[in-house]
């Protein structure tokens, strides 16, 4: 079928949906560390730190996917 989405395709869009969701993360976390809730802030900034570190590992293995064109 001509609509198939091959997996490296979705994984490639849900690699972008964290990438979005980590960005909108970061402006809350602004936004709540401005109003004074630094405990808050810093355990958001921890979830991030580690949202950041699996994205790296998502961004290789999608590569190493396409590199094989498997999907």
């Amino acid at each position: 079928m001509p609509n198939d989405y091959s997996l490296s395709d979705v994984l490639e869009r849900i690699y972008h949906n964290q990438l979005a969701l980590e960005a909108a993360l970061m402006e809350l976390t602004l936004w709540v560390e401005q109003r004074g809730s630094e405990d808050v802030g810093g355990n958001v900034r921890g979830a991030l730190e580690t949202i950041g570190e699996n994205a790296g590992h998502i961004a290789q293995g999608l590569a190493r996917l396409k590199k094989r064109d498997i999907g």
